[in-house]
């Protein structure tokens, strides 16, 4: 149970997933750093000097804190954003990379069919070669 514990473990699959939520926790921080401290004061400014994080309703007594709300959707406009245009840029790398990879397969296939060509050929002239 241990050995097939440790195989499953060291499988490529298993280690990539751990390094991309690794990888996408850090950027969570950098990009919710950036939503913090550098979009919601320019937002707020543009507000008319507003800080967006401390906007809130005293309902009896509650405070309903809309202002750290409205952070996290501008937080996650910001990761969705970024994620995509990640993704777009991942996906024309992999589009270039597979249509290399298709002309080297239709390079081989037409190098092949010139050698196949080329020995019926010989083959050919062989025999002729036998016959006188």
């Amino acid at each position: 149970m241990i050995k097939e514990f440790r195989e499953f473990i060291t499988k490529g699959n298993v280690l990539d997933l751990a390094i991309a939520v690794v990888m996408g926790a850090a950027f969570g921080k950098i990009v919710s750093s950036l939503v913090e401290n550098i979009i919601t004061p320019l937002v707020g400014i543009l507000l008319g000097g507003v800080n967006l994080s401390s906007l809130s309703i005293p309902v009896g007594s509650a405070v309903v804190q809309y202002g750290a709300f409205v952070q996290a959707v501008i937080d996650f406009l910001i990761i969705s954003f970024a994620i995509f245009m990640f993704m777009k840029m991942a996906n024309s790398l992999f589009r270039k990379k597979q249509v290399n990879e298709e002309e080297v397969v239709e390079e081989v296939s037409a190098t092949e069919q010139y050698l196949k060509e080329i020995r019926d050929l010989l083959q050919k002239n062989a025999r002729q070669d036998e016959r006188l």
